[in-house]
């Protein structure tokens, strides 16, 4: 066991006051709400500027103890659950937008910023980060780095590492790397501010952040659309795309599993449309030109419904109604209060293996694990669907775990989409990365942090 307790005054002495929390107000607290277990450790950092970052990071390496990054809670794979041995270092206090600026279309703020907070800043000044997610009143800036997050917008503006310019970082040895750059074309070397996208905080503590933005659109149309089929819904996708000039901004598909659960069965909303479709979706569209574009929409909509592509559907004609039609596919609490005791994955793979995958995936439930419950959702557009099994036995977390990935490899997917592999896929990460893939991460790894005190035990054994 070490002693955290000698480590506190250490770090007591050295940040200022309210940064040190000890005994069981750090031990009590929980991880997040998707992961309500407490953070198991006597020692909780919360600094207010980059140089307490160093500082604690110093300490805790002469201390020989690991550092836990924290962000806002929000990661679904054990990426922030350390131990009795470890530090537990909070960037909520690193909370300032520090810049936007509309010329260069860059909005630049400290690492605890959540996203919805740089959402707002960024839109003050007509510019949209281009990133988006259904945690986003808690999931901060620095940790959408360290996972690389998704979301709802990918389809149209890519992943979190598609929108950094530059990183502000703190390594294992307390060194800083200032590279907040603003500008979009640099070709110096080695893209550094990317090898810390999705590096999970092994490598370094983000404390800062540069993101490209975009201009904010005029408008956007939104709609509700049952779909016949899974072959409709690639069609309409497809054509969605086609006829918008590649504007799709969000393509949210939700199996009828999902949609009958959270709309239906969870009594929290008026389904919009009866849960009697195999497949709903959720789109969104950006537009130039917001006068007659919820009719230019509804006529779309109308074309695709008579070429069979859409059953049912309903159009977004105010802000509340698009607002009441999200509401649907952001409740995850919905759906964890539903299924109780549940597995959650996040997986990706080409978009015409998805129903032989999921068709062989259900079949095996039903022989192997009878009772459990099947509900799937996910961000189409982009490969990413995202599986949750309800109900599970106790015993069958590895054998379900199998039942999912082992598939992936064959088909071209990937175990982790957009959560990253954390503590909890790390027996996985072989089946979506090479022998030699894995050792040059090693590599790096040990370059950047040969003592390991960097989230010990994520992404590796």
């Amino acid at each position: 066991m070490k002693d955290l307790a000698a480590l506190a005054e250490v770090l007591a002495g050295r940040l200022g006051p309210g940064a040190v929390v000890t005994g069981a107000d750090a031990a009590g607290r929980l991880v997040g709400w998707a992961q309500p277990v407490p953070l198991g450790t006597s020692l909780l950092v919360r600094p207010a500027t980059t140089e307490e970052v160093v500082a604690t990071v110093i300490a805790c390496r002469e201390a020989g103890v690991g550092v836990v990054p924290l962000g806002g809670g929000t990661g679904l794979v054990g990426g922030a659950v350390g131990g009795p041995d470890v530090v537990a270092l909070s960037l909520e206090r690193l909370g300032r937008v520090l810049e936007v600026d509309a010329d260069d279309r860059v909005l630049i703020a400290e690492a605890g910023v959540t996203l919805e907070t740089a959402q707002r800043a960024a839109a003050a000044e007509g510019l949209d980060l281009g990133l988006d997610l259904g945690a986003r009143s808690t999931a901060q800036l620095g940790g959408l780095v360290a996972t690389n997050a998704g979301g709802n917008g990918v389809i149209r503006h890519g992943m979190t590492r598609h929108r950094v310019l530059g990183l502000e970082v703190v390594l294992a040895d307390g060194t800083v790397l200032a590279g907040l750059r603003r500008i979009v074309k640099d070709n110096t070397g080695y893209d550094l501010a990317g090898l810390f996208c999705g590096s999970e905080g092994t490598l370094g503590v983000v404390t800062a952040v540069a993101l490209r933005c975009s201009p904010t659109p005029a408008g956007r149309v939104t709609a509700l659309v049952a779909v016949p089929g899974f072959d409709e819904t690639v069609s309409l996708l497809r054509s969605l795309q086609a006829r918008t000039a590649g504007a799709v901004a969000a393509f949210e598909v939700m199996w009828r599993s999902f949609y009958e659960l959270v709309a239906v069965e969870s009594g929290h909303h008026q389904p919009p449309l009866p849960a009697d479709h195999p497949l709903y979706v959720l789109t969104e569209v950006e537009v130039g030109e917001p006068a007659g574009a919820t009719e230019w929409f509804a006529g779309l909509v109308a074309e695709l419904a008579a070429e069979g592509a859409v059953a049912d559907a309903v159009v977004a004609h105010t802000a509340g109604d698009r607002a009441a039609l999200w509401a649907i596919r952001d409740d995850i609490p919905a759906l964890v209060d539903a299924l109780g005791g549940r597995l959650a994955y996040d997986v990706s793979l080409p978009i015409a293996a998805m129903p032989g995958y999921l068709e062989q995936l259900g079949d095996a439930l039903a022989a192997r694990h009878r009772g459990s419950r099947l509900v799937v959702f996910g961000h189409l557009g982009d490969g990413n669907l995202h599986v949750t099994i309800g109900g599970p036995p106790e015993d069958a977390a590895a054998d379900i775990d199998r039942l999912v990935y082992e598939p992936l490899a064959e088909l071209g997917g990937s175990i982790s989409a957009e959560h990253g592999i954390g503590r909890h896929k790390r027996p996985h990460l072989a089946r979506s990365r090479s022998p030699e893939e894995i050792a040059t991460m090693r590599a790096i790894k040990q370059a950047l942090d040969p003592t390991g005190i960097l989230n010990p035990g994520a992404l590796f054994e």
